[in-house]
């Protein structure tokens, strides 16, 4: 069992007390399947093993995409698809950040702020790609809600095809492979259109003091895959995953992280409660998506991005991929004999 799911289980009351007029309605909707994941359940899983007569049944996980628990086929999956959309070209990754002095509005308006950062920051990419003549530009824009240290802190990570393809002329416009766009006029823009969103929602305020200059980085990446690899291992593992863990005991959870400034190892202790509340701010409002394609490579462009690839490989003699990976399945090993088990269905009351 997950040691956050322990801790819940242990100090759910005197947490819930505490920080009752702080928890929202999806955090106690998390607390809630957290503390029912693979517990047990009159519905349940029936495995058996395809070498010995060796059979087995498993209470269902939740199935909560913040439950450290049941998400790493997901995961996988996330990975795995990301990977058919690759193009043999360069990537950079865009990261967008809130500024602390608004991070007060994702924890009250974390749906309606959210929405916003997805909906200015594409905007922002496409009006940049538009002024280079890039054509249709392609991105994968991820939200993350922490720092390194677990504090919130919204910001969104996207990653972005050196190049664009011209729908009209059917022909790619190749990018620069150490250039994508000037951080300090994408971080210009970021700031305009922010503030202009949010002082046009009617449910969202301004803060009387705000800096000067937001912050956008820019960065290449090479071909992509290591960026989507770094961005997986946070979109459903949870927060904090079990092995950063390092210390629990009766009245604090100590925990590693690694230092952005000095690339080095370092540890964080904090009260049980507080530990608690600082994983759960990070909840999602239900119904948001966290990650979300754009251009060319958004779900129903599957044609395009297939024609685009038959472009890149008269370019580039580049093989186009025949076999396409299906969907990874849950797999149990059999304790016996170590061969794989297979899942015979949901076993669910009369």
């Amino acid at each position: 069992m997950s040691q956050l799911i322990q801790l819940l289980r242990k100090h759910r009351d005197s947490f819930e007390t505490q920080y009752r007029h702080q928890l929202n309605k999806d955090q106690r909707n998390a607390i809630h399947a957290l503390l029912n994941c693979r517990v047990s359940s009159p519905v349940n899983s029936s495995w058996a093993c395809t070498r010995c007569s060796y059979e087995d049944s498993l209470p269902m996980s939740c199935g909560h995409r913040h439950c450290p628990q049941c998400q790493q086929q997901t995961t996988s999956d996330w990975l795995a698809r990301q990977q058919k959309k690759l193009l043999p070209v360069h990537y950079f990754m865009v990261t967008f950040t809130l500024p602390f002095e608004l991070r007060c509005l994702a924890k009250t308006h974390p749906k309606a702020l959210y929405k916003i950062m997805f909906t200015v920051s594409a905007s922002i990419l496409k009006n940049f790609g538009q002024s280079k003549k890039l054509g249709d530009i392609g991105f994968t824009t991820v939200l993350h809600t922490h720092s390194r240290q677990r504090n919130l802190h919204p910001h969104l990570h996207i990653i972005v095809a050196a190049g664009g393809f011209n729908t009209k002329t059917k022909q790619w416009k190749k990018g620069n492979q150490k250039y994508l766009f000037n951080a300090f006029a994408l971080a210009k823009v970021w700031k305009a259109r922010m503030l202009q969103a949010i002082h046009a929602h009617q449910s969202l305020w301004l803060p009387d003091y705000l800096p000067e200059k937001w912050v956008v980085d820019c960065r290449k990446v090479g071909f992509g895959l290591p960026a989507l690899k770094y961005l997986s291992r946070y979109l459903y593992r949870g927060v904090l995953p079990d092995k950063d863990i390092i210390k629990t005991t009766d009245t604090q959870v100590t925990f590693k992280y690694q230092d952005s400034q000095s690339k080095t190892k370092k540890t964080r202790s904090l009260p049980i409660l507080e530990f608690l509340w600082l994983i759960m701010q990070h909840v999602l409002p239900k119904g948001l998506q966290r990650v979300r394609d754009y251009g060319f490579l958004r779900g129903n462009a599957k044609k395009l991005r297939y024609r685009i690839l038959l472009v890149l490989s008269t370019l580039l003699d580049y093989i186009i991929p025949k076999k396409i990976p299906e969907k990874t399945k849950p797999r149990r090993i059999c304790p016996c004999c170590k061969e794989e088990m297979r899942c015979l269905g949901v076993v669910r009351p009369v």
